[in-house]
């Protein structure tokens, strides 16, 4: 491990990325400490802290810069959205569809459209966010912002350009860094808030069992970060038989791979994707108080619990097939002269396949359910919410920390280097 620490630094190229990610997460940190102007940060601090609230579940994707409602205080959900957003519009649109097999040249249309639909997203977010906090709540004394036109326009400016900053910090690390840059950000934000949340969770935990308990709290979360490890890389190999093909006067010879079918295709989305729904009536109760029984009936006890499931495992099932299609993935395989063996091409092997990924899909989304719930049900036994190895966090630092590790061995390897993975 250590040898292949000291090869990392002994390539000019891979050192000069490692510095370059280096120094924009370290802007970006400071952008997240940095207030916009005219905000009472006290009682910001207490709205943040309320168990709950859509705010606190925002903050943990800003890495603490909602609390500040720093330059980057709306974090990188906006881009993430967007991104989700333009997914699912690939599926249905046409000549997104178009732009998509296009190549290069479609994908950088498909990202033009993604920045312009993050920066509408940022600015609607940004109003809402400056309307509610200069709105008085009943639980808490004072205003967040005591709303002018001018104060108000100035920190709603001040959010989007802080949101259009981030998503070019993203694409420098991306082109001139290592690892995804959206990534890598939103895995800075989380793990800066992993020893508070740690601290808040020992001192709590260990004030009500003791000492004895911090062994069971290690012994959690190394199974926790086991299982999230075991979940982002088992996979189902489909075998795929290639024939040999004639054309003009040659002859192409058959060969033999596979389609690989993860168990969770479709990572940490299913949880945002429950959250948004399961926090949207809070979100509304804000404007129609009317509403907050039913938030605050959806988000306690068991009615969170077993929705929360429902619709975590609904989410992986629809995102899964409209990310993977086994009817495409069958057509693609009938043009190139592939088959599966045993498996007659076209409908026959879109069903086949749709059955191994429904089979695998089921103990997928339910595990993803277990982790997503963790913080909730360690809540009833420690009696804090901090729980730094649990929901949507801990799937998102171990995906992006392995798939940047992935990055770095390639780069090692392609010098003749000796890498982490073996």
């Amino acid at each position: 491990m250590l040898k292949a620490f000291r090869n990392i630094f002994a390539i000019p190229d891979l050192r000069k990325k490692i510095a370059f990610t280096g120094l924009i997460l370290l802007f970006y940190r400071l952008g997240c400490a940095i207030p916009a102007p005219g905000v009472n940060l006290n009682v910001l601090k207490e709205q943040v802290a309320k168990p709950g609230g859509i705010l606190r579940f925002l903050d943990l994707f800003s890495g603490g810069a909602l609390g500040r409602l720093a330059i980057f205080g709306l974090g990188i959900m906006p881009y993430i959205t967007a991104a989700i957003i333009m997914e699912l519009l690939v599926a249905v649109i046409p000549k997104l569809k178009e732009w998509q097999e296009e190549g290069e040249a479609g994908r950088r249309k498909i990202t033009q459209v993604t920045r312009y639909t993050t920066l509408g997203l940022a600015l609607m977010q940004s109003i809402g966010l400056v309307w509610s906090l200069s709105r008085p709540t009943r639980d808490i004394e004072g205003l967040v912002i005591e709303f002018t036109w001018l104060k108000g326009i100035t920190i709603v400016i001040t959010l989007v350009a802080g949101m259009a900053l981030l998503m070019w910090f993203g694409e420098l690390i991306t082109e001139r860094g290592i690892g995804n840059g959206m990534s890598l950000l939103i895995f800075t934000a989380i793990i800066s808030r992993m020893p508070h949340e740690g601290k808040i969770l020992f001192n709590t935990a260990t004030s009500k069992y003791g000492n004895i308990i911090i062994p069971v709290i290690a012994a959690i979360a190394l199974a926790v970060v086991v299982g999230v490890i075991y979940l982002d890389q088992g996979e189902r190999r489909i075998p795929v038989q290639y024939a040999k093909q004639v054309r003009g006067r040659r002859m192409t010879m058959g060969g033999s791979t596979y389609i690989p079918l993860k168990i969770n295709t479709s990572g940490v989305i299913p949880i945002i994707f429950a959250s948004s729904v399961i926090y949207f009536p809070a979100m509304l109760s804000q404007w129609i108080p009317g509403l907050s029984g039913f938030a605050q009936w959806l988000s306690n006890g068991y009615p969170y619990f077993i929705i929360y499931t429902v619709f975590i495992i609904f989410f992986a099932y629809f995102y899964t097939y409209i990310v993977f299609d086994p009817f495409t993935q069958a057509e693609h395989l009938k043009k190139y002269g592939a088959f599966v063996p045993g498996i007659r091409p076209g409908v026959p092997t879109a069903t086949y396949i749709s059955k191994v990924l429904n089979r695998i899909n089921m103990p997928g989304s339910m595990s993803l359910a277990v982790i997503a719930l963790l913080p909730t049900i360690l809540f009833y036994f420690f009696g804090t919410r901090e729980i730094p190895f649990g929901g949507a966090s801990v799937m998102i630092v171990v995906g992006v920390a392995l798939e940047t590790m992935k990055q770095i061995e390639s780069q090692l390897q392609m010098r003749h280097y000796e890498g982490f993975l073996k």
